[in-house]
C-alpha cells in the first residue's frame, strides 16, 4: 500500500514533467495507468528524477520494478488510502492502481493483418443486429491499420477504426465495439483515448461519429450532435440518408 494512486498517465506520457504533474496525484480526474510492461516500467524509471520523498512516483516505482525484475509476477502500486483498495485491485478488471507485469496481459495497441479475423468475429454480432454497418472481410483487411484494438491473452475484446480527413482537420471513429463480456469496465474509454491520441499526432482538431443507439454514450464523452451536412464532403457522399444515425462531434484540447 503506498502514498501514492498509481503511475499517473500523463507522468508515462511526459516524465520530463514529473515533478509538475505528480501534484495530479490529488486529482481523483488524473488518469492512471493501469498496467506497465516491465520493460515500460524500466524506461520510466530511468527518465525520472531520483526520489526524495514517498510521493515521487520512482519512489516506488524503483522497489516495484526491483520486485518484478526478481520474478515476481505482477506488482501493484495501489493506494492506502482507498477504502477496499487491495480487493479492488485483485477482483476487479482495471482496479484501482498500477500493475507492473512482465509482459502486457491486456494490449491496447494499433492492429495488424493478424487481427483481421478477431476483428471480424467481435464485431458480426453488432453488424447482425444493426448496431454496425456490415463490413466485408475485403474491407477489414484494406482498412486494418486503420483500427486499434484491445487483445487478452490472443483475444480480440475491442475495437475502433479512425478514418482521417484532413482537408476537413477531422477524422470519423467508426466500428467502436466491446465484447459483451467485458463491457461496463472501461474498455470503450480506453480504446476512445487512444483514437484521440492518434487524431491529434495527425494533427486534427476533432473526431466524429455515426450513431443510431449510442447517443448517451458519446454525449457523457464530450461528443455534441450536429446536422449531417456539417460532414466532410467525401464523407457525406458516403452518408447513408435512410440510416439517419446521428453525427456526433468532439473537439480536442
Amino acid at each position: 500500500m503506498t502514498e501514492v494512486r498509481g503511475i499517473l498517465q500523463g507522468i508515462v506520457q511526459e516524465p520530463q514533467r514529473a515533478v509538475e504533474l505528480e501534484a495530479a496525484q490529488h486529482d481523483p480526474d488524473a488518469e492512471i495507468d493501469q498496467e506497465l510492461a516491465l520493460l515500460d516500467a524500466k524506461r520510466l524509471l530511468a527518465a525520472l528524477p531520483n526520489p526524495l520523498q514517498p510521493t515521487d512516483t520512482a519512489f516506488y516505482l524503483q522497489h516495484a520494478v526491483k520486485a518484478s525484475e526478481g520474478g515476481v509476477e505482477r506488482v501493484h502500486i495501489i493506494p492506502y488510502k482507498v477504502d477496499g483498495a487491495l480487493l479492488m485491485e485483485v477482483f476487479t478488471h482495471d482496479g484501482v492502481g498500477t500493475m507492473i507485469v512482465d509482459e502486457k496481459l491486456e494490449s491496447l495497441r494499433e492492429a495488424s493483418p493478424d487481427d483481421v479475423g478477431g476483428i471480424l468475429q467481435l464485431i458480426e454480432p453488432f453488424e447482425q443486429d444493426g448496431t454496425l454497418v456490415k463490413r466485408s472481410r475485403t474491407e477489414i483487411e484494406r482498412d486494418v491499420s486503420q483500427y486499434t484494438v484491445i487483445e487478452h491473452d490472443g483475444v480480440i475484446f475491442g475495437c475502433a477504426a479512425l478514418y482521417p480527413y484532413p482537408e476537413a482537420g477531422t477524422a470519423e471513429m467508426a466500428a467502436l465495439t466491446v465484447s459483451p463480456h467485458v463491457q461496463g469496465q472501461g474498455d470503450g474509454e480506453r480504446i476512445l483515448k487512444r483514437i484521440e491520441q492518434r487524431a491529434r499526432a495527425m494533427g486534427l482538431s476533432s473526431i466524429f461519429v455515426l450513431t443510431t443507439r449510442t447517443m448517451h454514450w458519446f454525449n457523457k464523452r464530450g461528443f455534441s450532435p450536429v446536422d449531417p451536412n456539417w460532414l466532410p464532403e467525401a464523407r457525406k457522399r458516403s452518408y447513408k440518408w435512410d440510416r439517419r444515425s446521428q453525427v456526433l462531434v468532439k473537439h480536442l484540447k
